[in-house]
């Protein structure tokens, strides 16, 4: 495992290869192009063809760029996914890592891997290739598509022992190589337990996305941890079972108002195969940029937008020093 060298480039790791941070363009910060998990029997979407389809109309609601945060084990295409990098023009960021407990069965390797085992998984995906095969047993097939993002998971209210052990290995994975650590909260909470393990692991606040903020609108609450240094994503953009699309919309335009432009990301995080329209469900992963954007520029202007949608997601992926 190698540490990270200086470059005098700033850069972004994605599945087609690393990219100067200029050319990221409007990033949808939360999605998930391929998905197959047992917490979601029966909505998994592997299908090259439709993902190819639906990412077409995400191109075309003028978003140039994604963050695929799915976790090893939960149906990863490293190589159909830098297919559908090159067919579509999109720039697709993938994760390595490991998610909450719930979405793997009791006897994944995962809970019998070593520690060893779990970090040389991650770094492998970020500094050889994604592993091909998901890092199915046995190990490994590397795919040429590298990882650019670590993501880890937590539950409701708290980082169960298995979680905050894999969520070590994350920190130092991410600490090692210079990407980036996105972690998951169940209806956003747990965030500051998820920062003090973050950064008593050496890893600053400031190199880590929270998701799902959104799911508890608190614009206090997403103070303190921006405050902390915290970027964070509101990703359930199309979703109103969970609330009017307008509360979102006064949500963000509030922490945008409170100074937090420079800490806020946006997405629309897929995981169903019901939403997406390549397979007949709605809103579509072309949500963010066909109905959200127009509405939040009439709130923030078009710089208000591209701060979040370009600045903010450049920051945060930006590569500290490239791997040797």
């Amino acid at each position: 495992m190698s540490t990270p060298a200086t470059t005098a480039t700033a850069l972004i790791r994605t599945v087609t290869g690393d990219l100067d941070v200029s050319q990221l363009g409007r990033t949808d910060a939360h999605e998930h192009v391929f998905l197959s998990s047992p917490l979601l029997a029966g909505e998994d979407f592997q299908d090259l063809g439709k993902a190819i389809q639906e990412l077409e109309t995400v191109r075309d609601s003028g978003i140039d760029a994604l963050v695929d945060l799915t976790t090893i084990g939960l149906g990863r295409r490293p190589a159909e996914l830098a297919k559908v990098a090159q067919d579509t023009g999109l720039h697709i960021v993938a994760a390595t890592g490991y998610h909450r407990d719930a979405h793997y069965r009791a006897d994944h390797w995962i809970y019998q891997a070593t520690a060893d085992q779990l970090l040389r998984a991650v770094v492998s995906d970020i500094e050889e290739g994604m592993d091909a095969s998901d890092w199915s047993v046995p190990f490994r097939d590397t795919s040429s598509a590298r990882a650019g993002v670590i993501k880890a998971g937590a539950s409701y209210q708290l980082i169960s022992r298995t979680e905050r052990e894999r969520l070590e290995i994350c920190v130092e994975a991410a600490v090692l190589t210079g990407v980036p650590l996105a972690v998951h909260t169940e209806v956003g909470t747990s965030g500051h337990q998820i920062l003090d393990v973050v950064e008593s692991g050496g890893l600053p606040a400031s190199r880590v996305m929270l998701a799902h903020l959104d799911r508890n609108p608190d614009p206090d609450a997403h103070e303190e941890l921006m405050q902390r240094g915290a970027f964070l994503v509101y990703d359930t953009v199309g979703r109103i079972k969970y609330r009017p699309e307008s509360a979102l919309l006064d949500l963000v335009a509030e922490m945008v108002e409170r100074g937090f432009a420079g800490k806020l990301m946006l997405g629309t995080d897929v995981g169903r195969r019901n939403t997406l329209r390549a397979y007949g469900g709605g809103p579509g992963m072309d949500v963010l940029g066909r109905d959200f954007v127009p509405r939040l520029v009439r709130r923030i202007g078009v710089a208000g937008v591209d701060a979040l949608l370009v600045d903010t997601p450049a920051a945060y992926l930006r590569l500290e020093g490239v791997p040797a």
